[in-house]
Protein backbone atom coordinates (compact mmCIF):
# COMPACT_ATOMS: atom_id res chain seq x y z
CA UNK A 1 0.00 0.00 0.00
CA UNK A 2 2.66 2.16 0.61
CA UNK A 3 4.71 1.73 -2.26
CA UNK A 4 1.37 2.46 -4.53
CA UNK A 5 1.24 5.73 -2.61
CA UNK A 6 4.98 7.01 -3.25
CA UNK A 7 4.26 5.48 -6.86
CA UNK A 8 1.44 7.88 -7.19
CA UNK A 9 3.09 10.54 -5.50
CA UNK A 10 6.37 10.16 -8.02
CA UNK A 11 4.11 10.57 -10.97
CA UNK A 12 2.61 13.41 -9.62
CA UNK A 13 6.13 15.35 -8.68
CA UNK A 14 6.93 13.96 -12.47
CA UNK A 15 3.74 15.86 -14.17
CA UNK A 16 4.79 19.13 -12.03
CA UNK A 17 7.81 19.42 -13.07
CA UNK A 18 6.80 18.25 -17.25
CA UNK A 19 4.32 21.05 -17.03
CA UNK A 20 6.54 23.63 -15.89
CA UNK A 21 9.21 22.66 -18.36
CA UNK A 22 6.57 23.14 -21.17
CA UNK A 23 5.29 26.67 -19.51
CA UNK A 24 9.15 27.93 -19.29
CA UNK A 25 9.60 26.89 -23.00
CA UNK A 26 6.22 28.21 -24.56
CA UNK A 27 7.38 31.80 -22.79
CA UNK A 28 11.08 31.55 -24.01
CA UNK A 29 9.31 30.84 -27.61
CA UNK A 30 9.86 34.04 -30.07
CA UNK A 31 5.92 34.55 -30.67
CA UNK A 32 4.59 33.63 -26.84
CA UNK A 33 2.21 36.10 -25.78
CA UNK A 34 1.59 37.54 -29.53
CA UNK A 35 -1.63 37.26 -30.95
CA UNK A 36 -2.17 36.85 -34.69
CA UNK A 37 -5.66 36.89 -36.80
CA UNK A 38 -5.22 35.27 -40.17
CA UNK A 39 -7.46 36.62 -43.01
CA UNK A 40 -8.49 34.16 -45.64
CA UNK A 41 -9.23 35.77 -48.68
CA UNK A 42 -12.94 35.14 -50.20
CA UNK A 43 -15.26 32.30 -49.22
CA UNK A 44 -18.39 30.87 -49.76
CA UNK A 45 -19.89 32.33 -53.12
CA UNK A 46 -16.76 34.47 -53.99
CA UNK A 47 -14.29 32.22 -55.40
CA UNK A 48 -11.72 34.63 -55.90
CA UNK A 49 -9.16 34.57 -59.01
CA UNK A 50 -10.26 31.54 -60.90
CA UNK A 51 -7.99 29.63 -63.47
CA UNK A 52 -10.30 26.43 -65.34
CA UNK A 53 -11.40 24.77 -61.87
CA UNK A 54 -8.65 26.08 -59.56
CA UNK A 55 -9.93 28.75 -56.94
CA UNK A 56 -8.18 31.78 -55.19
CA UNK A 57 -10.00 31.00 -51.98
CA UNK A 58 -9.32 26.92 -51.81
CA UNK A 59 -5.47 28.08 -52.07
CA UNK A 60 -5.55 30.72 -49.49
CA UNK A 61 -7.56 29.05 -47.00
CA UNK A 62 -4.89 25.83 -46.94
CA UNK A 63 -1.92 28.57 -47.09
CA UNK A 64 -3.56 29.93 -43.96
CA UNK A 65 -4.14 26.65 -42.12
CA UNK A 66 -0.28 25.93 -42.99
CA UNK A 67 0.40 29.51 -41.40
CA UNK A 68 -1.64 28.86 -38.47
CA UNK A 69 0.11 26.03 -37.44
CA UNK A 70 3.63 27.54 -38.02
CA UNK A 71 2.67 30.60 -35.81
CA UNK A 72 1.20 28.72 -33.23
CA UNK A 73 4.48 26.37 -33.37
CA UNK A 74 6.42 29.71 -32.55
CA UNK A 75 4.42 30.17 -29.68
CA UNK A 76 1.87 32.48 -30.83
CA UNK A 77 -2.17 32.66 -30.09
CA UNK A 78 -3.78 32.53 -33.91
CA UNK A 79 -6.77 33.04 -34.76
CA UNK A 80 -8.61 33.01 -38.32
CA UNK A 81 -11.29 34.99 -39.85
CA UNK A 82 -12.93 32.12 -41.70
CA UNK A 83 -12.04 27.99 -40.87
CA UNK A 84 -14.05 26.75 -44.36
CA UNK A 85 -15.54 27.79 -47.36
CA UNK A 86 -17.90 30.25 -46.26
CA UNK A 87 -18.11 33.95 -46.43
CA UNK A 88 -18.44 36.41 -43.42
CA UNK A 89 -21.53 38.17 -45.36
CA UNK A 90 -24.59 38.71 -42.90
CA UNK A 91 -27.53 37.05 -44.31
CA UNK A 92 -30.03 38.29 -47.33
CA UNK A 93 -27.74 41.36 -48.06
CA UNK A 94 -27.43 42.97 -51.60
CA UNK A 95 -24.20 44.49 -50.63
CA UNK A 96 -22.53 41.16 -49.88
CA UNK A 97 -19.05 41.57 -50.15
CA UNK A 98 -19.37 44.70 -48.96
CA UNK A 99 -21.01 43.00 -45.96
CA UNK A 100 -18.32 40.12 -45.85
CA UNK A 101 -15.22 42.91 -45.61
CA UNK A 102 -16.56 44.84 -42.86
CA UNK A 103 -17.65 41.78 -40.78
CA UNK A 104 -14.04 40.56 -41.21
CA UNK A 105 -12.50 44.10 -40.53
CA UNK A 106 -14.90 44.25 -37.29
CA UNK A 107 -13.83 40.70 -35.51
CA UNK A 108 -10.19 41.53 -35.82
CA UNK A 109 -10.88 44.92 -34.94
CA UNK A 110 -12.63 43.48 -31.55
CA UNK A 111 -10.23 40.72 -30.78
CA UNK A 112 -7.39 43.64 -29.98
CA UNK A 113 -4.43 41.03 -31.78
CA UNK A 114 -1.01 42.27 -31.99
CA UNK A 115 -1.32 41.88 -36.09
CA UNK A 116 -3.33 40.70 -39.13
CA UNK A 117 -2.38 38.53 -42.16
CA UNK A 118 -4.87 38.68 -44.58
CA UNK A 119 -3.85 35.76 -47.74
CA UNK A 120 -4.82 36.26 -51.12
CA UNK A 121 -3.29 35.51 -55.03
CA UNK A 122 -2.89 37.53 -57.52
CA UNK A 123 -4.19 37.52 -61.20
CA UNK A 124 -2.98 39.97 -64.43
CA UNK A 125 -4.49 39.29 -67.48
CA UNK A 126 -0.74 38.71 -68.57
CA UNK A 127 1.04 35.63 -67.76
CA UNK A 128 4.67 37.08 -66.96
CA UNK A 129 4.03 38.54 -63.69
CA UNK A 130 5.09 36.00 -60.75
CA UNK A 131 5.80 35.87 -56.95
CA UNK A 132 4.51 37.20 -53.80
CA UNK A 133 4.14 40.61 -52.95
CA UNK A 134 3.13 42.54 -49.57
CA UNK A 135 0.13 45.48 -49.64
CA UNK A 136 -0.27 47.85 -47.02
CA UNK A 137 -2.79 50.73 -46.26
CA UNK A 138 -1.74 53.92 -43.98
CA UNK A 139 -4.72 53.66 -41.84
CA UNK A 140 -2.08 52.27 -39.12
CA UNK A 141 1.42 54.03 -38.80
CA UNK A 142 2.84 50.18 -38.51
CA UNK A 143 1.66 49.02 -41.66
CA UNK A 144 4.62 50.38 -43.80
CA UNK A 145 7.46 49.15 -41.45
CA UNK A 146 5.58 45.19 -41.30
CA UNK A 147 5.06 45.41 -45.00
CA UNK A 148 8.80 46.05 -45.76
CA UNK A 149 10.07 43.29 -43.60
CA UNK A 150 7.67 40.82 -45.17
CA UNK A 151 8.75 41.47 -48.63
CA UNK A 152 12.14 41.29 -47.63
CA UNK A 153 11.69 38.04 -46.33
CA UNK A 154 9.44 36.84 -49.20
CA UNK A 155 12.25 37.96 -51.87
CA UNK A 156 14.88 36.14 -49.36
CA UNK A 157 13.58 32.96 -49.14
CA UNK A 158 11.40 32.51 -52.33
CA UNK A 159 13.26 34.17 -54.37
CA UNK A 160 11.24 36.71 -55.61
CA UNK A 161 11.57 40.49 -56.62
CA UNK A 162 9.11 42.73 -55.96
CA UNK A 163 8.43 45.66 -54.34
CA UNK A 164 5.72 46.66 -50.89
CA UNK A 165 3.09 48.61 -52.39
CA UNK A 166 0.74 50.84 -50.68
CA UNK A 167 -3.14 50.35 -51.36
CA UNK A 168 -6.36 52.81 -50.41
CA UNK A 169 -9.46 52.79 -50.27
CA UNK A 170 -9.81 49.06 -50.39
CA UNK A 171 -12.72 48.48 -47.68
CA UNK A 172 -11.49 45.79 -45.78
CA UNK A 173 -7.68 47.17 -45.02
CA UNK A 174 -8.98 50.67 -44.35
CA UNK A 175 -11.11 49.46 -41.30
CA UNK A 176 -9.08 47.38 -39.94
CA UNK A 177 -7.05 49.28 -36.92
CA UNK A 178 -4.89 46.55 -35.74
CA UNK A 179 -1.42 46.61 -37.45
CA UNK A 180 -0.94 44.26 -40.39
CA UNK A 181 -0.77 43.51 -44.37
CA UNK A 182 -2.15 41.61 -47.58
CA UNK A 183 0.15 39.26 -48.90
CA UNK A 184 -0.51 37.87 -52.03
CA UNK A 185 1.32 34.45 -51.98
CA UNK A 186 1.68 34.35 -55.35
CA UNK A 187 0.12 34.85 -58.76
CA UNK A 188 -2.42 32.17 -60.09
CA UNK A 189 -2.25 34.17 -63.95
CA UNK A 190 1.20 32.46 -64.15
CA UNK A 191 1.81 28.79 -64.76
CA UNK A 192 4.59 28.35 -62.34
CA UNK A 193 3.32 30.39 -59.33
CA UNK A 194 0.08 28.33 -60.51
CA UNK A 195 1.96 25.11 -60.34
CA UNK A 196 3.52 25.80 -56.76
CA UNK A 197 0.81 27.30 -54.91
CA UNK A 198 -1.16 23.85 -55.66
CA UNK A 199 1.66 21.74 -53.59
CA UNK A 200 1.46 21.12 -50.14
CA UNK A 201 5.47 21.46 -49.44
CA UNK A 202 5.04 25.09 -51.46
CA UNK A 203 2.05 26.11 -49.54
CA UNK A 204 3.99 24.98 -46.01
CA UNK A 205 7.48 27.34 -47.58
CA UNK A 206 4.86 30.16 -47.58
CA UNK A 207 4.03 29.83 -44.25
CA UNK A 208 7.36 29.18 -42.74
CA UNK A 209 8.41 32.44 -44.24
CA UNK A 210 6.07 34.46 -43.22
CA UNK A 211 6.59 33.35 -39.82
CA UNK A 212 9.98 34.16 -40.14
CA UNK A 213 9.10 37.61 -41.33
CA UNK A 214 7.11 37.79 -38.15
CA UNK A 215 9.39 37.11 -35.65
CA UNK A 216 12.18 39.04 -37.29
CA UNK A 217 9.57 42.17 -37.13
CA UNK A 218 8.93 41.64 -32.73
CA UNK A 219 12.76 41.41 -33.07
Amino acid sequence: MLSKKIYVLFLFIISICLFGFYEINAINLPLSKKVIYLDSGHGGRDPGSIYKNIYEKDINLDITYALKKCLESEGAKVYMTRYGDYDLSSNNVRERKMSDLTNRAKIINKSEADMYISIHLNATTSATWRGAQVFFDDVNEDNKEIAKVFQNQLNRELGNKRKISEIRGMRFNRLVKVPGVLVEAGFLSNPNDRYLLQKDYYQRRIANTITHAVINYYK
